[in-house]
């Protein structure tokens, strides 16, 4: 059965699912701004995320908050991490493929996790030590046993275009080994698809922690593991991230381990 904090996330990720449709007929007319270099958010990012905050506040008015568009507010040990639209650049271009991630952090460890596909009405969910369900039904990361015939995903850095040789050396000896990589420009959903067996593993450069913080709680619920390329668990602080089940993610850290530059290899 879902945990309260759970169930206020989901009810937070669905009236951002509904702002987002609401305004998919309309996105000629939306106001976009550039963030930084190729990294833009659009007023719908901003809709929705004050709604999912509302929601969260409404029942957790002394949490702390962490989200893309408005920062960080409050102070404490527990801290929601708020992705409104993950793969804007996607929603932008009428790519169907974007979602809402939201989790808790408690004392920067993932507890809660919510990742909410509005268009195909696909609601990942995991709590700490519960395990992770898409929908109804529990997850469990693949059973491939090493890179053999493994899909891969990934994104390319728009943040660290310092280092695009380095994504594409190990985008090349991953290749090299398994069947394919994907780069379907959400990163929240490639760690919900790799928790459900979708994908065999994940990894991508300089992400940010409300890109990743639901994603990487649904890969340990569903059995599979998370790191930095350097092989140490936990939610990086340099946003480096390798997912997969436990024989995926380690041979990917292997392969990808060859290929990182020492900046890359960084807590």
């Amino acid at each position: 059965m879902p945990r309260p904090a759970v169930n206020v996330a989901v009810r937070a990720a669905r009236a951002a699912g509904n702002i987002i449709l609401r305004y998919m007929n309309r996105i000629d007319g939306l106001n976009v701004v550039e963030k930084q270099r190729m990294d833009f958010a659009s007023e719908v990012d901003k809709l929705a995320e004050a709604e999912i905050v509302k929601e969260l506040r409404r029942a957790y008015p002394t949490h702390a908050f962490l989200a893309e568009e408005s920062g960080a507010t409050g102070k404490g040990p527990l801290t929601w991490v708020i992705d409104p639209l993950d793969g804007t650049h996607n929603y932008l271009r009428g790519i169907p493929h974007f979602c809402v991630s939201i989790a808790m952090l408690d004392r920067g460890v993932p507890v809660y996790a919510v990742i909410f596909d509005p268009l195909r009405d696909e609601l990942f969910t995991a709590s700490k030590g519960d395990g992770a369900y898409l929908n109804d039904r529990r997850l469990r990361v693949s059973k491939r046993e090493n890179l053999g015939g493994a899909m891969i995903a990934t994104g390319f850095p728009y943040r660290q275009r310092a280092h695009l040789n380095s994504q594409l050396d190990m985008t090349r000896a991953l290749l090299g080994q398994a069947e394919d990589i994907r780069r379907s420009g959400s990163a929240a959903l490639d760690l919900a698809y790799t928790a459900a067996g979708r994908y065999d593993g994940y990894f991508e450069i300089g992400l940010k922690p409300w890109d990743l913080a639901a994603g990487v709680l649904l890969v340990r619920e569903a059995g599979g593991r998370y790191c930095d390329f350097a092989g140490r668990d936990g939610i990086p602080e340099s946003g480096n991230i390798i997912a997969g089940n436990l024989n995926v993610a380690q041979a990917m850290l292997d392969a990808i381990g060859q290929q990182a530059t020492p900046g890359l290899l960084k807590a």
